[in-house]
């Protein structure tokens, strides 16, 4: 056992000895490298010095005082046909139910008017608002636009009530901060804070929406609501929300302040809302749309025809043209022309700054009273002139000016073509589309009871059920 141990450290030893000797002798020294750290080319997202400190935060505090006691509860009362039950029959209750809506609503003068959507108000039985104060007051119903669903109440007060501005919502910027203040969850005044994502938002594909795009949080009971930006001024009616649960998920929409004011205004003065026409058909700008006509542009309004005797005719507009502003205004898609001249009136004069043929020119439209509308089944038809009376040995009516391209068979089978007059709308004398307008919204039925002439001089009374 000693000799293995002995031969076992005699190997051992020799070789720390053979390996000592080698590094000591014949192993070449070796450079020590020490790396070095090389700087990024490009500069950090972050930076200590970039931090906003409170001086530099944006301040709500004073839009939220100016805001909350002028945004109001606004309540709903409607009665709905319920379904009819042996119960009600044998004792004799009628089968109408009570279904009480809940919105929001903004207080604009001292006197005690207010803003709020035509959904929130939509068929209402009663009407009542509550002031951020908790008290409550019976609300009358001025007037609603259903286009732009912006309605107008009036409570009496026995005091002034406090009341927000109107900003110029023109002149509000993507970015911008801005406040949402409402009444959600039937809770008091609750404000939110976002900043303004887009503007002349288009929900409807018909490009007749101009909707602020803002992703303050708004929710079920916002609508009818505030959107003031940091000095607690009225920049949009907060209306509605895009969503596939019903709940707030980023994206919500206001009615621009300038709009609102206009409609307003107008139901204020006339009674109703007072629409200026441009006079002209088309659509947006697009790459596809612009190697189909033949045009470099790709932002801008094409006008593919001109409406007889708009105001576009007369001032010389023409088929072709490019719509790139209007009042100064750049117009990228429709819903910029649309979101502008839905705050103007007939007999107000826009400026259009328009390409023809590669050149820029400037056109001064004066707007006319809207003579089109387009009918449930018959199509587009326009206010007649004597001479289209004349015609048809007619006092009044309307006329066709294009056919429904669905039902056009039927009606040429009958006799009736364009140019032919619409005299009666469920049993309503007609004189002009505003009168078949007014008729269609005041059935109460769905059936469509229409008298008009035929090319052969003939009156003819039609009935759709």
């Amino acid at each position: 056992m000693k000799k293995i141990l002995t031969l076992v450290l005699v190997s051992a030893l020799g070789g720390i000895f053979t390996l000592g000797a080698y590094k000591f002798f014949l192993e070449k020294e070796q450079p020590v490298v020490v790396a070095e750290q090389i700087k990024p080319a490009f500069l950090p997202t972050s930076n200590v010095n970039a931090f906003l400190n409170n001086e530099d935060a944006p301040d709500f505090t004073l839009a939220a005082e100016n805001t909350v006691n002028a945004v109001v509860h606004v309540k709903n009362v409607t009665l709905s046909s319920g379904q009819f039950t042996l119960q009600d029959l044998f004792s004799g209750r009628n089968s109408q139910r009570a279904q009480l809506g809940t919105g929001s609503g903004v207080i604009i003068n001292a006197d005690g008017y207010i803003i709020t959507n035509n959904h929130v108000i939509n068929n209402a039985h009663e009407l009542s608002v509550t002031l951020n104060n908790n008290k409550t007051y019976v609300a009358e119903l001025i007037g609603a636009d259903e286009k732009t669903d912006i309605a107008l109440l009036k409570i009496e007060a026995d005091e002034d009530l406090p009341y927000v501005t109107f900003a110029d919502s023109d002149n509000a910027k993507i970015g911008e901060w801005v406040l949402a203040v409402g009444n959600p969850f039937n809770l008091t005044s609750t404000v939110t804070a976002g900043i303004i994502s887009a503007k002349s938002r288009d929900l409807s594909g018909t490009s007749r929406q101009s909707f602020i795009q803002t992703d303050a949080a708004v929710n079920p009971g916002n609508s009818g609501g505030a959107l003031v930006n940091t000095e607690g001024q009225l920049v949009g009616i907060n209306t509605a929300i895009s969503s596939q649960t019903g709940s707030y998920v980023g994206y919500s929409f206001a009615v621009p302040s300038n709009i609102a004011r206009k409609v307003i205004e107008d139901i204020m003065e006339y009674g109703n809302v007072q629409n200026g026409i441009l006079g002209i058909q088309g659509g947006a700008l697009n790459s596809i749309m612009a190697e189909k006509i033949g045009v470099s542009d790709t932002e801008g309004v094409y006008i593919d025809s001109v409406i007889e005797d708009s105001g576009a005719e007369k001032a010389g507009v023409l088929k072709g043209d490019i719509i790139k502003e209007i009042d100064n205004i750049k117009i990228s898609k429709f819903s910029d022309l649309t979101g502008h001249l839905n705050t103007k009136r007939p007999d107000d004069v826009v400026n259009l700054r328009v390409l023809r043929d590669g050149e820029s020119r400037t056109i001064p439209v004066t707007l006319a009273r809207n003579e089109t509308f387009t009918m449930p089944l018959v199509g587009r038809v326009k206010n007649a002139k004597s001479s289209d009376l004349k015609r048809f040995k007619a006092s009044h009516g309307v006329k066709i000016t294009e056919l429904n391209s669905q039902y056009a068979d039927y009606w040429q089978k009958n006799g009736i073509e364009e140019g032919c007059i619409i005299t009666s709308v469920n049993d309503v004398k007609i004189t002009s589309v505003d009168d078949i307008q007014n008729a269609l919204k005041k059935s109460n039925s769905e059936a469509l009871r229409i008298e008009l002439i035929n090319t052969n001089g003939e009156k003819e009374r039609y009935n759709f059920r």
